[in-house]
Protein backbone atom coordinates (compact mmCIF):
# COMPACT_ATOMS: atom_id res chain seq x y z
CA UNK A 1 0.00 0.00 0.00
CA UNK A 2 1.13 3.79 -0.59
CA UNK A 3 -0.21 6.90 1.02
CA UNK A 4 -0.90 9.74 -1.56
CA UNK A 5 -2.02 13.11 -0.33
CA UNK A 6 -3.92 11.84 3.07
CA UNK A 7 -5.22 9.01 1.23
CA UNK A 8 -4.33 5.15 1.43
CA UNK A 9 -4.03 4.12 -2.16
CA UNK A 10 -3.25 0.52 -3.66
CA UNK A 11 0.15 0.06 -5.02
CA UNK A 12 -0.44 0.54 -9.20
CA UNK A 13 0.65 -3.76 -9.81
CA UNK A 14 -0.50 -6.51 -11.60
CA UNK A 15 -3.20 -5.01 -13.92
CA UNK A 16 -6.00 -6.69 -16.29
CA UNK A 17 -5.62 -6.56 -19.80
CA UNK A 18 -7.16 -3.03 -21.34
CA UNK A 19 -5.81 0.35 -21.88
CA UNK A 20 -7.14 1.88 -18.19
CA UNK A 21 -6.84 -0.14 -15.09
CA UNK A 22 -9.81 0.49 -12.33
CA UNK A 23 -7.67 1.09 -9.08
CA UNK A 24 -9.44 2.55 -6.07
CA UNK A 25 -11.56 4.15 -8.39
CA UNK A 26 -8.95 5.86 -10.59
CA UNK A 27 -8.60 4.26 -14.08
CA UNK A 28 -4.80 4.48 -14.81
CA UNK A 29 -3.17 4.12 -18.21
CA UNK A 30 0.44 2.79 -18.86
CA UNK A 31 2.68 3.86 -21.54
CA UNK A 32 6.16 2.90 -22.17
CA UNK A 33 8.07 3.99 -25.00
CA UNK A 34 4.78 4.87 -26.83
CA UNK A 35 3.36 1.45 -26.13
CA UNK A 36 0.40 0.30 -24.25
CA UNK A 37 1.25 -2.06 -21.04
CA UNK A 38 -0.87 -4.08 -18.58
CA UNK A 39 1.85 -3.29 -16.05
CA UNK A 40 4.64 -1.05 -14.71
CA UNK A 41 7.78 -1.35 -16.34
CA UNK A 42 11.00 -2.91 -13.76
CA UNK A 43 13.05 -0.07 -12.53
CA UNK A 44 14.98 1.46 -14.97
CA UNK A 45 16.02 4.98 -16.58
CA UNK A 46 12.68 5.98 -17.66
CA UNK A 47 11.64 9.63 -17.72
CA UNK A 48 8.04 9.96 -16.67
CA UNK A 49 4.83 11.43 -16.89
CA UNK A 50 1.40 11.66 -14.33
CA UNK A 51 -1.53 13.33 -16.26
CA UNK A 52 -4.91 12.86 -14.61
CA UNK A 53 -8.26 14.20 -14.45
CA UNK A 54 -10.89 15.88 -11.89
CA UNK A 55 -7.98 17.84 -10.77
CA UNK A 56 -5.90 15.09 -9.19
CA UNK A 57 -1.97 15.63 -9.25
CA UNK A 58 0.56 12.75 -8.96
CA UNK A 59 4.11 11.72 -9.42
CA UNK A 60 6.15 9.05 -9.88
CA UNK A 61 8.72 7.63 -6.85
CA UNK A 62 11.66 7.07 -7.84
CA UNK A 63 13.17 5.51 -4.65
CA UNK A 64 9.45 3.42 -3.78
CA UNK A 65 9.19 2.74 -7.52
CA UNK A 66 5.68 3.84 -7.17
CA UNK A 67 3.08 6.18 -7.90
CA UNK A 68 1.79 8.97 -5.76
CA UNK A 69 -1.65 10.66 -6.33
CA UNK A 70 -3.19 13.68 -4.25
CA UNK A 71 -6.57 14.56 -4.51
CA UNK A 72 -8.20 11.33 -5.66
CA UNK A 73 -11.95 11.52 -6.59
CA UNK A 74 -14.23 9.08 -8.43
CA UNK A 75 -13.70 8.28 -11.81
CA UNK A 76 -10.07 10.26 -11.84
CA UNK A 77 -8.39 9.19 -14.86
CA UNK A 78 -4.45 9.30 -15.37
CA UNK A 79 -2.02 8.63 -18.25
CA UNK A 80 1.23 7.35 -16.56
CA UNK A 81 3.75 7.31 -19.71
CA UNK A 82 7.63 6.22 -18.97
CA UNK A 83 10.32 7.13 -21.99
CA UNK A 84 13.24 5.36 -21.58
CA UNK A 85 15.35 8.43 -21.95
CA UNK A 86 16.71 9.21 -18.51
CA UNK A 87 20.57 9.88 -17.85
CA UNK A 88 22.33 7.72 -14.89
CA UNK A 89 23.03 11.26 -13.71
CA UNK A 90 19.24 12.34 -13.39
CA UNK A 91 18.70 8.74 -12.24
CA UNK A 92 21.06 9.54 -9.22
CA UNK A 93 19.43 13.10 -8.63
CA UNK A 94 16.12 11.72 -8.51
CA UNK A 95 17.05 8.84 -5.72
CA UNK A 96 19.05 11.65 -3.49
CA UNK A 97 15.66 13.38 -3.47
CA UNK A 98 14.07 10.85 -2.26
CA UNK A 99 16.61 9.65 0.27
CA UNK A 100 16.24 13.49 2.00
CA UNK A 101 12.81 12.75 2.12
CA UNK A 102 13.37 9.97 4.31
CA UNK A 103 15.92 11.22 6.22
CA UNK A 104 13.39 13.93 7.15
CA UNK A 105 10.92 12.37 7.71
CA UNK A 106 9.94 10.56 11.04
CA UNK A 107 7.78 7.36 10.87
CA UNK A 108 8.42 4.87 13.25
CA UNK A 109 7.29 1.90 11.76
CA UNK A 110 8.50 -1.82 12.31
CA UNK A 111 10.60 -2.99 9.65
CA UNK A 112 11.84 -6.26 11.21
CA UNK A 113 10.49 -7.83 8.03
CA UNK A 114 12.61 -6.26 6.37
CA UNK A 115 15.70 -7.18 8.39
CA UNK A 116 14.65 -10.98 8.23
CA UNK A 117 13.88 -11.08 4.73
CA UNK A 118 17.39 -9.48 3.07
CA UNK A 119 15.19 -6.63 1.57
CA UNK A 120 16.51 -4.55 4.20
CA UNK A 121 20.45 -4.47 3.03
CA UNK A 122 18.91 -4.38 -0.78
CA UNK A 123 17.29 -1.40 -0.52
CA UNK A 124 20.67 0.39 1.15
CA UNK A 125 22.41 -1.35 -0.68
CA UNK A 126 21.30 -0.08 -3.93
CA UNK A 127 21.20 3.27 -2.52
CA UNK A 128 17.11 3.58 -3.09
CA UNK A 129 16.15 3.39 0.71
CA UNK A 130 12.50 2.52 -0.86
CA UNK A 131 10.89 1.71 2.11
CA UNK A 132 12.94 2.81 5.28
CA UNK A 133 13.05 6.06 7.20
CA UNK A 134 14.47 7.59 10.10
CA UNK A 135 12.80 6.51 13.17
CA UNK A 136 11.97 2.79 11.90
CA UNK A 137 12.92 0.03 14.44
CA UNK A 138 13.92 -3.48 14.00
CA UNK A 139 13.43 -5.88 16.95
CA UNK A 140 15.85 -8.78 17.17
CA UNK A 141 16.09 -11.92 19.96
CA UNK A 142 19.46 -13.35 18.97
CA UNK A 143 21.74 -15.93 21.07
CA UNK A 144 25.19 -14.39 21.58
CA UNK A 145 27.48 -17.23 21.50
CA UNK A 146 27.62 -17.58 25.36
CA UNK A 147 24.00 -19.01 24.58
CA UNK A 148 22.65 -15.93 26.22
CA UNK A 149 19.66 -14.36 24.18
CA UNK A 150 19.09 -10.77 23.64
CA UNK A 151 16.29 -8.57 23.29
CA UNK A 152 16.91 -5.37 21.64
CA UNK A 153 15.26 -2.71 19.48
CA UNK A 154 17.39 -1.01 17.04
CA UNK A 155 16.76 2.44 15.20
CA UNK A 156 17.07 3.86 11.98
CA UNK A 157 19.06 6.73 13.12
CA UNK A 158 20.05 8.76 9.96
CA UNK A 159 20.49 7.25 6.21
CA UNK A 160 24.15 8.06 3.88
CA UNK A 161 24.90 10.82 6.80
CA UNK A 162 28.73 9.73 6.83
CA UNK A 163 28.64 9.65 2.74
CA UNK A 164 32.59 10.97 1.02
CA UNK A 165 33.97 11.13 5.19
CA UNK A 166 36.57 9.52 6.48
CA UNK A 167 40.66 9.19 5.40
CA UNK A 168 39.17 6.75 3.21
CA UNK A 169 36.27 8.05 1.23
CA UNK A 170 33.37 6.37 2.21
CA UNK A 171 31.19 5.90 -0.60
CA UNK A 172 29.13 3.33 0.22
CA UNK A 173 25.47 3.84 0.66
CA UNK A 174 24.39 3.30 4.41
CA UNK A 175 22.01 3.53 7.52
CA UNK A 176 23.32 4.39 10.50
CA UNK A 177 21.84 2.13 13.61
CA UNK A 178 21.94 3.10 17.49
CA UNK A 179 20.05 0.97 20.43
CA UNK A 180 16.74 2.56 21.27
CA UNK A 181 17.83 2.19 24.76
CA UNK A 182 21.49 1.35 26.13
CA UNK A 183 22.78 -2.13 26.05
CA UNK A 184 24.55 -2.42 29.15
CA UNK A 185 26.22 -0.19 31.60
CA UNK A 186 29.98 0.36 31.73
CA UNK A 187 33.13 2.68 32.96
CA UNK A 188 35.19 4.64 30.62
CA UNK A 189 37.87 3.60 32.89
CA UNK A 190 38.93 2.08 35.85
CA UNK A 191 40.46 5.09 37.69
CA UNK A 192 39.29 8.39 37.27
CA UNK A 193 41.17 9.68 34.10
CA UNK A 194 41.08 10.32 30.88
CA UNK A 195 44.05 10.15 30.10
CA UNK A 196 47.03 7.52 29.69
CA UNK A 197 45.49 4.19 31.34
CA UNK A 198 48.12 1.75 29.58
CA UNK A 199 51.38 3.14 29.03
CA UNK A 200 52.35 0.08 27.31
CA UNK A 201 50.00 0.37 24.46
CA UNK A 202 50.82 1.68 20.97
CA UNK A 203 48.36 1.19 17.55
CA UNK A 204 48.60 1.65 14.50
CA UNK A 205 46.37 4.25 12.56
CA UNK A 206 44.69 3.88 9.03
CA UNK A 207 47.50 5.99 7.70
CA UNK A 208 49.89 3.17 8.94
CA UNK A 209 51.02 5.61 11.45
CA UNK A 210 52.33 4.46 15.16
CA UNK A 211 50.71 6.27 18.03
CA UNK A 212 51.84 6.37 21.69
CA UNK A 213 51.11 7.66 24.83
CA UNK A 214 47.83 7.06 24.38
CA UNK A 215 44.71 8.36 26.02
CA UNK A 216 41.26 10.25 25.94
CA UNK A 217 38.34 7.80 24.12
CA UNK A 218 41.08 5.98 22.10
CA UNK A 219 42.82 4.80 24.94
CA UNK A 220 39.84 4.50 27.47
CA UNK A 221 38.66 0.97 28.29
CA UNK A 222 35.41 1.72 26.89
CA UNK A 223 37.29 1.67 23.47
CA UNK A 224 39.95 -1.38 24.07
CA UNK A 225 36.83 -3.26 25.96
CA UNK A 226 33.54 -2.65 26.42
CA UNK A 227 32.65 -2.01 22.61
CA UNK A 228 34.31 -4.66 20.91
CA UNK A 229 32.40 -6.86 23.49
CA UNK A 230 29.35 -4.72 23.05
CA UNK A 231 30.59 -5.46 19.00
CA UNK A 232 30.52 -9.47 19.24
CA UNK A 233 27.56 -10.03 22.33
CA UNK A 234 24.78 -7.64 20.37
CA UNK A 235 25.86 -6.34 17.18
CA UNK A 236 27.44 -8.87 15.33
CA UNK A 237 25.22 -11.54 16.10
CA UNK A 238 22.30 -9.55 14.63
CA UNK A 239 23.54 -7.99 11.25
CA UNK A 240 26.24 -10.15 10.10
CA UNK A 241 30.06 -8.77 9.85
CA UNK A 242 29.48 -8.54 6.39
CA UNK A 243 26.50 -6.54 6.73
CA UNK A 244 28.60 -3.84 8.91
CA UNK A 245 31.00 -0.89 6.87
CA UNK A 246 34.56 -0.81 8.32
CA UNK A 247 35.42 2.84 8.02
CA UNK A 248 37.65 5.11 9.00
CA UNK A 249 37.65 7.47 11.96
CA UNK A 250 39.11 10.34 13.60
CA UNK A 251 39.71 10.06 16.98
CA UNK A 252 40.73 11.22 20.20
CA UNK A 253 44.01 9.91 21.23
CA UNK A 254 45.91 11.89 23.21
CA UNK A 255 44.91 13.97 26.40
CA UNK A 256 46.99 16.77 28.11
CA UNK A 257 46.60 17.59 31.74
CA UNK A 258 47.29 21.73 31.82
CA UNK A 259 45.27 22.49 28.58
CA UNK A 260 41.91 24.77 29.37
CA UNK A 261 38.35 23.43 28.78
CA UNK A 262 34.59 23.98 28.17
CA UNK A 263 34.38 24.35 32.45
CA UNK A 264 36.65 27.51 31.98
CA UNK A 265 39.29 25.66 33.99
CA UNK A 266 42.85 26.63 32.62
CA UNK A 267 44.30 23.33 33.79
CA UNK A 268 41.28 21.05 33.72
CA UNK A 269 42.41 18.81 30.85
CA UNK A 270 41.33 18.40 27.85
CA UNK A 271 41.77 16.24 24.46
CA UNK A 272 44.82 16.99 22.23
CA UNK A 273 45.36 15.24 19.77
CA UNK A 274 43.66 12.93 16.98
CA UNK A 275 45.14 10.30 14.02
CA UNK A 276 42.55 8.09 11.94
CA UNK A 277 41.55 4.48 13.07
CA UNK A 278 39.23 1.71 11.33
CA UNK A 279 36.37 1.20 13.13
CA UNK A 280 33.33 -0.52 12.95
CA UNK A 281 31.54 0.58 16.33
CA UNK A 282 31.84 3.86 18.01
CA UNK A 283 29.92 5.78 20.92
CA UNK A 284 28.53 9.22 19.68
CA UNK A 285 29.66 12.41 19.96
CA UNK A 286 28.05 15.45 21.67
CA UNK A 287 26.81 16.73 18.17
CA UNK A 288 26.00 13.53 17.01
CA UNK A 289 23.39 13.95 19.84
CA UNK A 290 22.75 17.58 20.47
CA UNK A 291 23.63 19.07 17.63
CA UNK A 292 26.23 21.30 19.25
CA UNK A 293 29.55 21.11 22.11
CA UNK A 294 28.44 21.28 25.56
CA UNK A 295 30.76 19.57 27.32
CA UNK A 296 33.38 17.99 24.72
CA UNK A 297 36.67 19.51 26.02
CA UNK A 298 38.24 20.52 22.65
CA UNK A 299 37.56 20.34 18.80
CA UNK A 300 39.91 17.13 19.13
CA UNK A 301 36.94 15.12 20.25
CA UNK A 302 34.46 15.76 16.89
CA UNK A 303 36.36 14.60 14.05
CA UNK A 304 33.97 13.63 11.16
CA UNK A 305 30.71 13.40 13.73
CA UNK A 306 29.77 16.86 13.27
CA UNK A 307 26.69 16.61 12.32
CA UNK A 308 23.32 15.90 14.27
CA UNK A 309 21.68 12.30 13.86
CA UNK A 310 18.47 13.34 12.10
CA UNK A 311 16.27 10.82 14.81
CA UNK A 312 17.40 13.38 17.20
CA UNK A 313 16.45 16.44 15.01
CA UNK A 314 13.28 14.76 14.27
CA UNK A 315 12.04 13.24 18.19
CA UNK A 316 14.47 14.78 20.54
CA UNK A 317 12.63 12.70 23.34
CA UNK A 318 14.55 9.50 21.93
CA UNK A 319 17.87 11.73 22.97
CA UNK A 320 17.38 10.29 26.72
CA UNK A 321 14.27 8.21 26.55
CA UNK A 322 12.36 5.49 24.72
CA UNK A 323 8.99 4.20 24.99
CA UNK A 324 8.54 6.09 28.25
CA UNK A 325 11.67 4.72 29.71
CA UNK A 326 14.65 7.41 30.80
CA UNK A 327 18.28 6.71 30.82
CA UNK A 328 21.74 7.86 30.58
CA UNK A 329 24.34 6.66 28.25
CA UNK A 330 28.30 7.59 27.23
CA UNK A 331 29.42 10.12 24.56
CA UNK A 332 32.36 9.79 23.51
CA UNK A 333 34.24 13.23 24.23
CA UNK A 334 36.58 13.47 27.04
CA UNK A 335 35.27 16.67 29.55
CA UNK A 336 38.25 16.99 31.44
CA UNK A 337 41.06 15.27 33.45
CA UNK A 338 38.70 13.01 35.26
CA UNK A 339 35.40 12.55 33.11
CA UNK A 340 33.39 11.95 29.84
CA UNK A 341 30.61 13.40 28.19
CA UNK A 342 27.33 11.79 28.76
CA UNK A 343 23.58 12.05 28.38
CA UNK A 344 21.52 12.06 31.76
CA UNK A 345 18.79 10.26 32.04
CA UNK A 346 16.96 13.90 32.88
CA UNK A 347 17.62 15.05 29.74
CA UNK A 348 20.82 17.10 30.85
CA UNK A 349 23.76 17.71 28.92
CA UNK A 350 26.38 16.47 31.46
CA UNK A 351 29.61 14.69 32.16
CA UNK A 352 30.66 12.01 34.51
CA UNK A 353 33.68 10.54 36.43
CA UNK A 354 35.52 8.22 34.08
CA UNK A 355 34.77 5.40 36.74
CA UNK A 356 30.95 5.74 36.93
CA UNK A 357 29.08 2.86 35.31
CA UNK A 358 26.80 4.55 32.50
CA UNK A 359 25.00 3.51 29.52
CA UNK A 360 26.35 1.89 26.68
CA UNK A 361 24.59 3.56 23.54
CA UNK A 362 26.99 2.95 20.23
CA UNK A 363 26.31 3.16 16.69
CA UNK A 364 27.12 1.52 14.10
CA UNK A 365 26.88 1.74 10.04
CA UNK A 366 25.38 -0.87 7.66
CA UNK A 367 25.44 -1.43 3.88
Amino acid sequence: MFWGGGILVSRIYNYTQGKYQNINNTKVAILVDGKERDEIPARGLYKTKVKCTNDTTGNWDYNEWDLKLNNITEETKCNLEFTSNLSPEEYSELLEAGVNKRRNTYRGRNITDLYESGDLYTQISNCSFDDIYVGDYIKTNKQDTAGTSHNVTWLIADLNNYLHSGYTDLTTCHATIIPAIPLENAQMNTPNTTGVVDPNLTLTTSDKQKRTDIGAYVGSKMKHETLPSVFDTYIKPVFEEENIITYTNLLADQMEQSRSNQFGRTNGGASSGWAWYDSQVDLMSEVNVYGSTVWSSSGYDIGIDNRQYAIFQLKPEFINSYGNQRFNYWLKAVADSTGFALVDNDGLANSGSASYSGGVRPRFLIK
